[in-house]
């Protein structure tokens, strides 16, 4: 066994310091105040200088390291296949090869884990707003629908709409007043205060809308990457979905809540516009669910624009449906239930939670 292990040394050394690695995460997770203290001193900053170093480039870092991971892949996999050829005893070659894929792929996950798995043990916006979900009335969920559904009768003429009525803002524009979004947000919570760094549009958008993603924080640049090819019309409260991801914020309905929050109260009527239809469609489905009498009483109150928009983005989305999006939302839903979200892909839901509570008293 001691000539087995000295053979592989380093191999087997690297494997060790990555269990005693994950032994250590997974004991202090439960930590709450070891985890806000690493997510504060330790992570925090280094994502805000990695955001601020591609921030310097004007095309996805994140985009760039996966075609570099996946140039390694393909070069790994040859070197490997020509050691085992050449070697005697194969299955040595077969064994260190193995072994260093394994280490490589757990490292990945390791830094993973260190840069952004973190911010699932942290206080969440809940713990520090003091806004939580609660259980839902129907005669709430319904005046809360109906407040966004008048929200939307406001905005909808003030977008840009092409010759079918459909949302046809530029994403240039878009863009250009993303980084002052939570302006607002960061007066009423000053724990979310961030210097943004800008989104990135990713270039091979098409497969995003393949997985089923409008956006993706990635932990290793410390960038928002956007999905371009998706409809528009949800482009500005996607982005800030991201940027609340990259305050640290890692709950994905309390982003969709800090999303619709930011849209809607920073000034641009193109943000507000996207921020209430974001809300609308969850509040909407939701209503559906509950009941639908009192869904189809809100529905007719939406102005046509709002409906073309609805119907383009339903269009889009039914036209990726596949085994490649009910894959990449299989494989995400066991990311997020892996860091403790019981409700995987199902946690989006609750979103509605929070829309209810904070604007019930608006309506």
């Amino acid at each position: 066994m001691r000539s087995f292990f000295l053979r592989y040394q380093k191999l087997h050394v690297w494997l060790l310091a990555l269990v005693a690695f994950f032994t250590a995460f997974a004991v202090s997770r439960g930590n709450r105040a070891l985890m806000n203290a690493v997510a504060e001193h330790v992570t925090a900053p280094v994502k805000c200088a990695l955001g601020r170093m591609w921030g310097l480039v004007p095309f996805s870092g994140m985009e760039l390291l996966v075609a570099a991971l996946l140039l390694f892949i393909v070069a790994y996999l040859i070197l490997w296949a020509r050691a085992v050829i050449r070697s005697r005893p194969r299955r040595r070659a077969v064994y260190s090869g193995f072994l260093g894929a394994l280490c490589t792929g757990l490292t990945i996950y390791a830094v993973c884990c260190l840069l952004w798995g973190v911010n699932y043990y942290t206080d969440s916006f809940q713990d520090k707003s003091g806004i939580r979900e609660q259980p839902v009335a129907i005669e709430d969920l319904y005046h809360v629908t109906q407040y966004f559904a008048d929200r939307l009768t406001e905005t909808s003429d003030l977008v840009e709409r092409d010759e079918s009525g459909v949302f046809a803002v530029p994403r240039d524009a878009i863009f250009e007043g993303s980084t002052s979004v939570y302006d607002a947000v960061e007066q009423q919570f000053p724990f979310l205060k961030f210097p943004d760094q800008a989104p990135k549009r990713v270039l091979f958008s098409k497969v995003m809308s393949a997985m089923d993603f409008t956006g993706v924080f990635c932990p290793f640049t410390g960038e928002s990457n956007l999905n371009v090819d998706s409809p528009a019309c949800l482009l500005p409260s996607t982005i800030a979905h991201e940027l609340a991801h990259q305050r640290g914020i890692a709950s994905e309905q309390e982003c969709n809540f800090l999303a619709v929050l930011a849209s809607t109260s920073c000034g641009s009527d193109v943000y507000a516009y996207s921020g209430w239809l974001l809300g609308y469609i969850h509040l909407g489905n939701a209503l559906y669910q509950a009941d639908e009498t009192l869904w189809r009483s809100v529905w007719e109150t939406l102005p046509e624009g709002a409906r073309a928009d609805l119907a383009f983005n339903n269009a889009y989305w039914a036209s990726f449906e596949g085994p490649a999006s009910r894959a990449s939302q299989k494989v995400y839903d066991g990311f997020l239930k892996g860091y403790g979200e019981a409700a995987g892909i199902k946690s989006y839901g609750t979103v509605v939670d929070l829309l209810v509570v904070y604007y019930q008293d608006f309506t």
